[in-house]
């Protein structure tokens, strides 16, 4: 590798190319039985990635959006609910909210895992809610709306604190579908179950995307929906299918979400390599927590909690002058990303729901500091080291330059 040669921010081509002939002849023998929608293929997935999931059921959907909103459907979420989530993720968990006729409320994040945070929640439950008529049932202040479900986000693979949001939601009769888009494989260590859990088994559901840049991506568009409801994997199946229980009849109205056999196909090949692939993402988290430590003060470093196994989905650092960091990578041919810069709430798609800047603090400040840096399996120790020597180098000259060294503040 030549000094600058471009270390892409993600690489698919590498993973593809290692696995080409088996891809290739799962395609081909689509073609052979012309199997194309559901089927033993998608149902062999459906097994599996319960079974890797630690969840009785799975039900194979069109996309990690379809998975959401099936999810919050089946598990009783109505219109006219409020759904409480955060603001520090990708829109498709709130217009999944939206489009089952919810309401999202938010709530902000802890710094050091930029994950829901328990207290903000409890706060949020005991202050700015009340009890309805019914004393089973909580009323949103701010909307007048019954508060029936609290969706964590396990963001960049690392998971939400679990334990004391189940407290809250058993306490208050809350639905908890896990937004676990970006967490196939993460762990949860649950106090109260005294084990190791995965994302996806230990609310009423969770949903999972398999877009291409997942670290269990399909060639496509893909999601699924685990749990150990047999009543939601049941209304799940009908709502993906247009409400069929059998065909041509109808017992609601649904979607056309189903997943097609073909990435269901693709998707089992690459399963059987996701348990090694997140640890070699693992691996490249420490490599990047070794190289960068010496920054100090003038970056904050992702840190798994210790109820936490992250599977590094994203690997964000944050600094202060993030767009400079990123414009002066990016000229030295190193790719970065940003997840997510500007927080749900001040985008323009929720303008109705009334916030203001100051809202969320935290998911305010994170926005202008993140950086996601190079992260998949294939990446190497070489390319490791080049990111990180261009970005002390970067800093540096920042520091220089005012005279000072940046100094960032996590709580």
């Amino acid at each position: 590798m030549t000094n600058d040669a471009k270390i892409p921010f993600l690489d698919l081509i590498s993973t593809h190319a290692e696995l080409t002939e088996e891809l290739v002849a799962a395609f081909r023998e689509a073609l052979k039985t012309a199997g194309f929608i559901g089927g033993p293929v998608v149902e062999g997935l459906e097994r599996e990635f319960a079974a890797f999931s630690d969840a009785r059921f799975c039900v194979g959907v069109g996309s990690g959006t379809d998975a959401l909103r099936f999810a919050l459907s089946a598990a009783g979420v109505r219109a006219g609910d409020s759904v409480v989530t955060v603001p520090n993720t990708f829109i498709a968990t709130t217009e999944a909210i939206s489009q089952v006729g919810a309401l999202p409320e938010f709530v902000d994040v802890e710094e050091r895992t930029s994950t829901m945070d328990p207290d903000r929640l409890q706060t949020f439950l005991e202050a700015h809610c009340m009890q309805g008529p019914s004393s089973r049932r909580l009323i949103s202040k701010r909307t007048g709306r019954p508060v029936t479900t609290i969706v964590p986000v396990h963001l960049y693979g690392h998971p939400a604190d679990m334990d004391p949001i189940m407290e809250l939601a058993e306490r208050y009769n809350l639905i908890v579908v896990e937004d676990a888009c970006q967490a196939h494989g993460a762990e949860y260590f649950s106090a109260r179950s005294n084990r190791w859990m995965k994302a996806g088994s230990i609310g009423q559901a969770g949903a999972f995307s398999f877009y291409p840049g997942k670290n269990l991506g399909a060639c496509g568009e893909a999601g699924a929906i685990t749990t150990n409801d047999e009543e939601i994997t049941r209304k799940c199946r009908m709502i993906r299918d247009h409400g069929q229980a059998k065909k041509y009849y109808h017992d609601l109205e649904g979607y056309n979400g189903r997943l097609d056999a073909v990435q269901a196909a693709f998707l089992r090949i690459k399963l059987k390599h996701l348990s090694k692939w997140n640890e070699q993402r693992r691996e490249r988290a420490q490599v990047y927590g070794n190289l960068l430590s010496e920054l100090g003060e003038s970056a904050i470093l992702p840190v798994a909690a210790p109820w936490a196994k992250a599977i590094y989905h994203l690997y964000v650092i944050r600094v202060e002058d993030r767009d400079d960091l990123i414009a002066k990578l990016a000229a030295d041919n190193i790719g970065t990303g940003i997840h997510y810069p500007i927080p749900l709430h001040l985008q323009k798609a929720y303008a109705h729901l009334g916030h203001k800047e100051g809202d969320f603090p935290v998911s305010e400040r994170l926005a202008r500091e993140i950086v996601s840096l190079p992260m998949y399996p294939s990446l190497t120790e070489e390319q490791q080291h080049r990111v990180c020597e261009r970005i002390r180098q970067i800093l540096s000259e920042q520091a220089a330059s005012k005279g000072s060294r940046p100094v960032l503040v996590a709580s």
